[in-house]
């Protein structure tokens, strides 16, 4: 039978800011509940009886206590997973996003607007980053970017000068 185990002594900022969290409403749900189990076992519940409280599976709140006694507030964030490595580096993803920010006049480039296929181009020749546009596409909306549509030139025009600098 596994040995009852229960928080260590919390200090007075600790329990303020596991009980601000435990009530949170805005933060993420799992954030809540581990701040809630180590609540519980700071009231003096049992592994049982918090894992029944919470339906939850019994090694789940072992492990919270234990992180939580080892590494105080910061043991009851998630660590890294293991998993595929980035494809291509954060000073890349940036360098990507400054280029799309950057006009191209300023770059000495002879146009006056970014295309996908024109950045594509740019950060191939000269940043040498060789990325499909999909991918550029997702980087730059995964920051908030969004390219302009393109007008057209069916309807009136956007400038009402315009009939006297067409010329005849």
């Amino acid at each position: 039978m596994p040995r009852a185990i229960f928080v260590r002594a919390l200090t007075s900022e600790e329990t303020e800011k596991l009980q601000r969290r435990a009530r949170s409403r805005t933060e993420a749900a799992r954030d809540v509940e581990r701040a809630q189990i180590v609540l519980f076992s700071h009231e003096g519940l049992t592994v049982p009886a918090i894992a029944e409280r919470m339906r939850r599976d019994g090694d789940m709140v072992r492990l919270w206590v234990k992180r939580f006694n080892a590494s105080g507030l910061a043991g009851l964030q998630d660590e890294a997973r293991s998993g595929r490595p980035a494809t291509y580096t954060a000073e890349q993803v940036s360098e990507i996003v400054a280029a799309a920010l950057t006009p191209p006049s300023d770059l000495g480039l002879p146009f006056a607007s970014w295309t996908l296929d024109r950045l594509q181009a740019y950060l191939s020749e000269t940043k040498g980053i060789g990325m499909k546009r999909s991918r550029i596409d997702e980087i730059l909306s995964a920051e908030g970017l969004r390219w302009r549509k393109q007008e057209s030139w069916f309807g009136e025009r956007v400038d009402p000068e315009f009939a006297e600098k067409r010329g005849a």
